[in-house]
């Protein structure tokens, strides 16, 4: 077991304002949200890993459509089982032992895929990774919302989604280097690689000082906070604000049973996962080379074409870093909604009429492109960002733990049925439901999603509580 806090965890900077350029703290913030945010490079690299793996495998084992779709969604069920245990594991433990655990399982699950002798061995190793990257999507956003500071807490959030987007990048180009030479098997052992290499960096991250306070440990978490904040009133007031808040028991059915204000949050996190997920940005992730197939694009112009998109993808998520907490969430949801609703529509009507001429190929892509580009920058981190802000203390873990199972749960909903869905309607009518669907959350942003740029997690609470509307808790 490791100390709680030893010498990597923990060491002193200056961090005076001294005009310098270099500012060692904001430095070190920044890193330690970078290490965190590997969790989410797991998830990418699963994504990425299986959308190039499937056509190889399909040669090998021949699986039907539905076996096929189950190799996929097998993550989805793995994670929504590790959301489930996340809660009470990052309490027990702490969120830094569960992130090295999260990372563990995922080596296994990866090596173990490389290794599979049939369909049911690849899907049960596909749970496997999926359990893995279920705890490390609930755990890794809490700890970045509990090691950040109020300014820059919904930048460090999107680290994580960051993270993911260049996992997917990393992963499709290491599917392309892979399909040259034939290896299903290779995709899933390089899968392993970034793991292990998260499972190491989380190892010299400092202990969350909100679980420390839970715990009772107040001087070594003042101490990590002096560290991180370099100012010993500010870290007076947050050690303060924590014990405060902690203060309240942690609930969860109960509370949901008795007070409304609570079912209001979990209802909206539970809503803004889904929309994440039915925007489609899976489908296009996980089958990115089928629909390309679609369109008439040869093995490997598929693969390279899909390294693009990913590409795409990685460079909007600085747009959303970069901007959320200058603009403020909705805004940014307003524009990514609706560049994924003209993005879907145009990819329907193409493949409505039809994509033999190569300017139509062309086009196919650079919409997915623009497609990926808006949840990039909007629905992709936001979502993240806005169900760790808004439920109660009391209720949070639980709170951002059924809001995380939706995800999952969505995303195996959406991956499992797009394959049949496609064969019954077509690729043009899959993708016309699509575009309706983003349209329709343009309207849910406006009626329901609160602006919470700059705002205290305690007055997002206090205006909750009160009974405000949804959409005014915020500015």
């Amino acid at each position: 077991m490791v100390d709680e806090v030893d010498s990597h965890s923990v060491s002193s900077g200056t961090g005076d304002d001294d005009g310098s350029f270099f500012d060692p703290t904001k430095f070190k913030i920044l890193v330690i949200g970078i290490v965190a945010a590997l969790g989410g490079l797991m998830s990418g690299i699963d994504i990425g890993v299986v959308s190039g793996a499937l056509d190889l495998f399909s040669r090998e084992f021949h699986p039907s459509t539905i076996a096929l779709s189950w190799v996929v969604s097998a993550m989805m069920a793995g994670a929504a089982l590790g959301s489930v245990s996340a809660s009470k594991l990052a309490q027990k433990v702490g969120r830094k032992r569960a992130l090295i655990c999260g990372a563990g399982v995922f080596v296994v699950g990866a090596l173990g895929c490389s290794l599979s002798w049939s369909i049911p061995s690849m899907i049960s190793f596909r749970v496997v990774m999926g359990y893995a990257v279920g705890l490390s999507a609930f755990t890794a956003p809490l700890y970045l919302s509990e090691i950040a500071s109020e300014e820059s807490r919904g930048a460090m959030i999107s680290t994580y989604q960051l993270m993911l987007t260049i996992g997917i990048f990393v992963a499709f180009l290491a599917d392309t280097y892979f399909s040259y030479r034939g290896s299903w098997r290779g995709m899933f052992g390089f899968a392993a690689c970034p793991a292990a290499l998260f499972f190491i960096g989380v190892l010299f991250l400092p202990y969350s000082p909100h679980w420390l306070v839970m715990k009772g440990r107040h001087k070594e978490a003042r101490r990590i906070l002096m560290d991180l904040r370099n100012d010993p009133l500010e870290a007076a007031k947050e050690i303060q604000a924590i014990r405060q808040q902690l203060e309240t028991k942690q609930e969860g059915w109960s509370l949901l049973r008795r007070n409304s204000n609570f079912r209001r949050s979990v209802l909206l996190g539970v809503a803004l996962q889904a929309m994440q997920q039915l925007a489609g940005i899976n489908i296009v992730m996980f089958y990115a080379p089928k629909i390309l197939q679609a369109a008439h694009f040869d093995s490997h112009a598929q693969m390279w074409c899909t390294a693009i998109i990913g590409l795409v993808n990685m460079l909007a998520t600085f747009v959303a870093i970069g901007l959320v907490d200058r603009w403020g969430r909705k805004p940014i949801l307003y524009v990514g909604f609706s560049v994924m609703a003209l993005a879907m529509g145009v990819l329907a009507g193409l493949l409505h009429e039809g994509m033999a001429e190569q300017a139509s190929q062309m086009i196919a892509v650079f919409v997915l492109m623009i497609f990926c580009a808006g949840h990039a920058m909007s629905a992709g981190p936001l979502m993240w960002v806005l169900c760790a802000e808004i439920q109660p203390i009391q209720g949070r873990d639980f709170g951002m733990s059924v809001s995380t199972l939706t995800n999952w749960l969505a995303n195996m909903g959406v991956s499992v049925s797009f394959l049949p869905l496609m064969e019954a309607f077509g690729a043009s009518g899959t993708f016309w439901l699509l575009a309706v669907l983003n349209f329709i959350f343009i309207g849910m942003t406006y009626l329901y999603v609160p602006e919470t740029k700059g705002m205290s997690l305690a007055k997002i609470e206090e205006r909750l509580m009160s009974g405000v509307k949804l959409r005014k808790l915020g500015r």
